[in-house]
């Protein structure tokens, strides 16, 4: 497979900064990220930003069951050259923004596993998509830029735990896979990435309507992470009264005094419940 760098030369075409692309040009890391997944020939796979194809080459060897998912539609002429190139013809190419994207049409009645070289700019927006659309997928293996993935497998009282963690944790478990050095990527970018693995969970201790006000009152938590809870949790986006934020932090057993990046995943569920009793 042409490097990516010669591919957009020759179609006088530039990685988008804009779009935040990256494109990997290292076939072995591509193969051995795709192997690490362990995906079959049975696996529901649903790619995120393909691109020129350098993991959706490899997937498209395994599993005969890929959809493609490429916002950019420059790239997809070429994307679909390059499936011909190599007597591909299992993948179906959709050109849309994946925060758009319908998971649950893509799964068509079996749990997706995702694959993705995320694009910087909107990574977490990505991963606030599938643990809203979780029910459609059984596994993600997502590569990030390092410093956005030490965040989201940060642990409480860390100076990077934040809302995303948080969220993250609540609806995963998340392992690391491998390290990706950035002289792997075309353009080259200033950080190494890393693969991560996110098992989504089963069972839901939330409903919905539970679930939306466990992510408001951790998005309120982490809104003014320097203040106290009492402080932070009131007015602003969700416009909390401060008797109300007083009365559940006492229900929930946790001290007004502490601050978001100190509450454990539990601790933020607690609290949950204790405005919604409050409401």
């Amino acid at each position: 497979m042409a490097h990516p760098g010669q591919i957009l030369k020759e179609n006088r075409l530039y990685a988008g900064k804009e779009l935040g692309q990256n494109f990997l040009s290292d076939p072995a890391a591509a193969k051995m990220i795709v192997d690490k997944t362990g995906i079959n020939k049975d696996s529901q796979v649903l790619e995120i930003g393909p691109g020129l194809g350098a993991l959706t080459v490899h997937i498209a060897r395994i599993t005969k069951r890929l959809t493609a998912v490429e916002k950019d539609t420059r790239l997809i002429p070429l994307l679909e050259r390059v499936l011909e190139d190599h007597g591909l013809t299992c993948v179906k190419v959709v050109n849309k923004d994946v925060l758009k994207f319908d998971f649950n049409q893509a799964a068509a009645g079996k749990k997706l596993v995702v694959i993705g070289n995320l694009p910087y700019n909107i990574s977490s927006q990505i991963i606030f998509k599938l643990i809203k659309d979780r029910a459609d997928v059984a596994a993600a293996f997502l590569m990030f830029q390092k410093e956005l993935a030490a965040r989201i497998v940060s642990k409480p009282g860390g100076r990077n735990y934040s809302r995303l963690a948080a969220v993250v944790q609540y609806a995963a478990d998340v392992t690391h896979i491998t390290e990706i050095g950035s002289s792997c990527f075309f353009p080259r970018p200033d950080v190494d990435s890393t693969v991560l693995k996110f098992d989504f969970f089963k069972e839901r201790t939330f409903d919905a309507d539970q679930e939306a006000v466990l992510f408001n009152v951790i998005k309120a938590a982490f809104s003014k992470r320097r203040k106290s809870l009492k402080n932070a949790m009131v007015g602003g986006e969700f416009n909390y009264e401060k008797s109300m934020i007083a009365a559940a932090l006492v229900s929930a057993g946790i001290d007004p005094a502490r601050r978001a990046e100190t509450l454990t995943v539990e601790e933020f569920k607690a609290l949950a419940r204790a405005v919604l009793k409050q409401n």
